[in-house]
Protein backbone atom coordinates (compact mmCIF):
# COMPACT_ATOMS: atom_id res chain seq x y z
CA UNK A 1 0.00 0.00 0.00
CA UNK A 2 0.91 3.65 -0.39
CA UNK A 3 0.49 6.17 2.42
CA UNK A 4 0.78 9.94 2.02
CA UNK A 5 0.20 12.98 4.22
CA UNK A 6 0.43 16.69 3.40
CA UNK A 7 -1.22 18.22 6.47
CA UNK A 8 1.92 20.18 7.39
CA UNK A 9 4.66 21.91 5.41
CA UNK A 10 6.42 18.56 4.91
CA UNK A 11 5.28 15.78 2.57
CA UNK A 12 5.33 12.28 4.12
CA UNK A 13 5.26 9.22 1.85
CA UNK A 14 5.60 5.51 2.50
CA UNK A 15 5.20 2.32 0.49
CA UNK A 16 4.47 -0.71 2.67
CA UNK A 17 5.04 -4.00 0.87
CA UNK A 18 3.10 -7.18 1.50
CA UNK A 19 6.13 -8.67 3.26
CA UNK A 20 5.96 -5.91 5.87
CA UNK A 21 9.01 -3.97 4.66
CA UNK A 22 8.51 -0.21 4.50
CA UNK A 23 10.14 2.28 2.12
CA UNK A 24 9.56 5.81 3.31
CA UNK A 25 10.40 9.37 2.42
CA UNK A 26 10.02 10.77 5.92
CA UNK A 27 10.82 14.50 6.11
CA UNK A 28 13.29 15.70 8.75
CA UNK A 29 11.82 17.77 11.61
CA UNK A 30 13.45 20.95 10.28
CA UNK A 31 11.29 20.66 7.13
CA UNK A 32 8.28 21.65 9.24
CA UNK A 33 9.58 25.22 9.34
CA UNK A 34 10.21 25.38 5.60
CA UNK A 35 8.06 26.57 2.73
CA UNK A 36 5.47 23.96 1.66
CA UNK A 37 6.31 22.40 -1.70
CA UNK A 38 3.83 19.54 -1.95
CA UNK A 39 3.01 20.20 -5.61
CA UNK A 40 6.72 19.85 -6.44
CA UNK A 41 7.80 17.13 -4.01
CA UNK A 42 4.90 14.75 -3.42
CA UNK A 43 4.65 12.70 -6.62
CA UNK A 44 8.44 12.41 -7.10
CA UNK A 45 8.62 11.12 -3.51
CA UNK A 46 5.93 8.55 -4.30
CA UNK A 47 7.83 7.43 -7.41
CA UNK A 48 11.06 7.19 -5.42
CA UNK A 49 9.49 5.03 -2.70
CA UNK A 50 7.99 2.71 -5.31
CA UNK A 51 11.38 2.37 -7.02
CA UNK A 52 13.07 1.62 -3.71
CA UNK A 53 10.45 -1.04 -3.01
CA UNK A 54 10.86 -2.55 -6.47
CA UNK A 55 7.20 -1.97 -7.23
CA UNK A 56 5.07 -0.16 -9.78
CA UNK A 57 1.66 1.43 -9.43
CA UNK A 58 0.08 -1.77 -10.78
CA UNK A 59 1.48 -3.65 -7.76
CA UNK A 60 -0.38 -1.49 -5.26
CA UNK A 61 -3.69 -2.48 -3.70
CA UNK A 62 -4.67 0.69 -1.90
CA UNK A 63 -3.79 4.27 -1.07
CA UNK A 64 -4.09 5.70 2.42
CA UNK A 65 -4.19 9.47 2.73
CA UNK A 66 -4.09 11.79 5.71
CA UNK A 67 -7.08 14.09 5.26
CA UNK A 68 -6.23 16.52 8.05
CA UNK A 69 -6.96 18.70 9.74
CA UNK A 70 -4.08 20.83 8.56
CA UNK A 71 -2.97 23.40 6.02
CA UNK A 72 -5.68 24.07 3.44
CA UNK A 73 -3.49 24.04 0.32
CA UNK A 74 -1.45 21.06 1.45
CA UNK A 75 -4.54 18.98 2.19
CA UNK A 76 -6.07 19.79 -1.19
CA UNK A 77 -2.91 18.67 -2.97
CA UNK A 78 -2.57 15.47 -0.95
CA UNK A 79 -6.19 14.40 -1.23
CA UNK A 80 -6.41 15.27 -4.93
CA UNK A 81 -3.22 13.32 -5.62
CA UNK A 82 -4.46 10.30 -3.69
CA UNK A 83 -7.80 10.35 -5.48
CA UNK A 84 -6.10 10.74 -8.84
CA UNK A 85 -3.73 7.82 -8.22
CA UNK A 86 -6.54 5.60 -6.94
CA UNK A 87 -8.73 6.40 -9.94
CA UNK A 88 -5.97 6.01 -12.54
CA UNK A 89 -4.73 2.67 -11.23
CA UNK A 90 -7.93 1.11 -9.88
CA UNK A 91 -6.81 1.22 -6.23
CA UNK A 92 -8.86 1.27 -3.05
CA UNK A 93 -8.71 4.60 -1.20
CA UNK A 94 -8.83 4.99 2.57
CA UNK A 95 -8.83 8.33 4.43
CA UNK A 96 -7.21 8.58 7.86
CA UNK A 97 -6.87 11.34 10.44
CA UNK A 98 -3.59 13.23 10.26
CA UNK A 99 -3.86 13.88 14.00
CA UNK A 100 -4.20 10.15 14.68
CA UNK A 101 -1.20 9.42 12.45
CA UNK A 102 0.84 12.03 14.32
CA UNK A 103 -0.32 10.68 17.70
CA UNK A 104 0.80 7.16 16.82
CA UNK A 105 4.39 8.39 16.73
CA UNK A 106 4.30 9.99 20.19
CA UNK A 107 5.69 7.39 22.58
CA UNK A 108 3.83 8.33 25.75
CA UNK A 109 0.77 7.06 27.66
CA UNK A 110 -1.23 10.14 26.62
CA UNK A 111 -0.38 11.76 23.29
CA UNK A 112 -1.39 15.25 22.18
CA UNK A 113 -0.77 15.79 18.45
CA UNK A 114 -0.58 19.47 17.52
CA UNK A 115 -0.84 20.73 13.94
CA UNK A 116 -0.43 24.42 13.15
CA UNK A 117 -3.86 25.78 12.21
CA UNK A 118 -2.67 29.32 11.34
CA UNK A 119 -4.57 32.33 12.71
CA UNK A 120 -2.64 31.81 15.96
CA UNK A 121 -4.40 28.50 16.64
CA UNK A 122 -3.65 24.78 16.76
CA UNK A 123 -5.51 21.67 15.70
CA UNK A 124 -5.30 19.28 18.65
CA UNK A 125 -6.70 16.07 20.12
CA UNK A 126 -5.73 13.70 22.93
CA UNK A 127 -5.18 9.97 22.52
CA UNK A 128 -4.55 7.44 25.28
CA UNK A 129 -2.32 4.41 24.67
CA UNK A 130 -4.34 1.23 24.44
CA UNK A 131 -7.47 3.04 23.27
CA UNK A 132 -8.44 3.02 19.56
CA UNK A 133 -6.95 5.81 17.46
CA UNK A 134 -10.36 6.36 15.90
CA UNK A 135 -11.76 7.19 19.35
CA UNK A 136 -9.61 9.94 20.91
CA UNK A 137 -10.14 10.78 24.58
CA UNK A 138 -10.46 14.45 23.52
CA UNK A 139 -11.97 14.89 20.06
CA UNK A 140 -10.11 17.08 17.52
CA UNK A 141 -10.60 20.81 18.00
CA UNK A 142 -9.04 24.13 16.97
CA UNK A 143 -8.01 26.60 19.67
CA UNK A 144 -5.32 28.99 20.85
CA UNK A 145 -2.18 27.46 22.41
CA UNK A 146 -3.30 28.60 25.86
CA UNK A 147 -6.71 26.97 25.44
CA UNK A 148 -5.12 23.75 24.17
CA UNK A 149 -2.89 23.58 27.25
CA UNK A 150 -5.86 24.28 29.53
CA UNK A 151 -8.02 21.57 27.99
CA UNK A 152 -5.23 19.01 28.16
CA UNK A 153 -4.49 19.99 31.76
CA UNK A 154 -8.16 19.58 32.67
CA UNK A 155 -7.97 15.88 31.77
CA UNK A 156 -5.48 15.28 34.59
CA UNK A 157 -3.50 12.94 32.34
CA UNK A 158 0.28 12.79 32.05
CA UNK A 159 0.39 13.99 28.44
CA UNK A 160 3.15 14.70 25.92
CA UNK A 161 2.53 16.93 22.90
CA UNK A 162 4.32 16.94 19.54
CA UNK A 163 3.83 18.23 16.02
CA UNK A 164 4.63 21.29 13.97
CA UNK A 165 2.22 23.22 16.19
CA UNK A 166 4.29 22.41 19.26
CA UNK A 167 7.41 23.64 17.47
CA UNK A 168 5.85 26.94 16.43
CA UNK A 169 4.18 27.73 19.75
CA UNK A 170 6.75 26.11 22.04
CA UNK A 171 7.27 29.06 24.41
CA UNK A 172 3.56 29.71 24.92
CA UNK A 173 2.70 26.03 25.37
CA UNK A 174 5.50 25.38 27.84
CA UNK A 175 4.62 28.52 29.79
CA UNK A 176 1.05 27.20 29.96
CA UNK A 177 2.27 23.95 31.51
CA UNK A 178 2.12 21.56 28.55
CA UNK A 179 5.02 19.11 28.17
CA UNK A 180 6.47 18.95 24.65
CA UNK A 181 8.71 16.61 22.70
CA UNK A 182 12.09 18.19 21.80
CA UNK A 183 11.97 20.48 18.76
CA UNK A 184 14.23 18.13 16.76
CA UNK A 185 12.29 14.97 17.61
CA UNK A 186 10.90 12.86 14.75
CA UNK A 187 7.70 12.66 16.82
CA UNK A 188 6.89 16.14 15.47
CA UNK A 189 6.55 14.80 11.91
CA UNK A 190 3.53 12.95 10.55
CA UNK A 191 4.77 9.53 9.42
CA UNK A 192 3.83 7.99 6.09
CA UNK A 193 4.22 4.58 7.69
CA UNK A 194 1.70 5.56 10.37
CA UNK A 195 -0.73 6.53 7.59
CA UNK A 196 -0.22 3.08 6.03
CA UNK A 197 -0.86 1.30 9.31
CA UNK A 198 -4.01 3.28 10.02
CA UNK A 199 -5.23 2.76 6.46
CA UNK A 200 -4.72 -0.99 6.80
CA UNK A 201 -7.43 -0.99 9.50
CA UNK A 202 -9.74 1.56 7.86
CA UNK A 203 -12.69 0.84 5.53
CA UNK A 204 -12.56 1.68 1.84
CA UNK A 205 -14.29 4.89 0.81
CA UNK A 206 -15.75 6.05 -2.51
CA UNK A 207 -13.35 8.44 -4.24
CA UNK A 208 -15.85 11.29 -4.18
CA UNK A 209 -16.33 10.87 -0.43
CA UNK A 210 -12.64 11.36 0.40
CA UNK A 211 -12.34 15.08 1.14
CA UNK A 212 -10.00 17.27 3.19
CA UNK A 213 -11.00 17.67 6.83
CA UNK A 214 -10.49 21.40 7.24
CA UNK A 215 -12.26 21.31 10.63
CA UNK A 216 -13.24 24.97 10.33
CA UNK A 217 -14.28 27.51 7.71
CA UNK A 218 -11.64 28.70 5.23
CA UNK A 219 -9.97 32.09 5.50
CA UNK A 220 -11.31 33.17 2.10
CA UNK A 221 -14.97 34.20 2.09
CA UNK A 222 -17.24 34.57 -0.98
CA UNK A 223 -18.28 38.15 -1.70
Amino acid sequence: MLGIDTSTAASAVCVLRGDGEAFAAEPPPEALAGTPAHSRDLLPAVAGCLDDAGLGYSDLDLVGVGVGPGAFTGLRIGVASARGLAHAHGLDLRPVSSLAALASGIDHPAAVPLIDARRGELFAALYVRGEPLDAPRVEPFAASPEEVARRVGDTGLDALAAGDGSVRFREVLEASGLRLAPAGSPANVVSGLAVCRLAAEAPDAPLEAVLPDYHRAPDAKPR
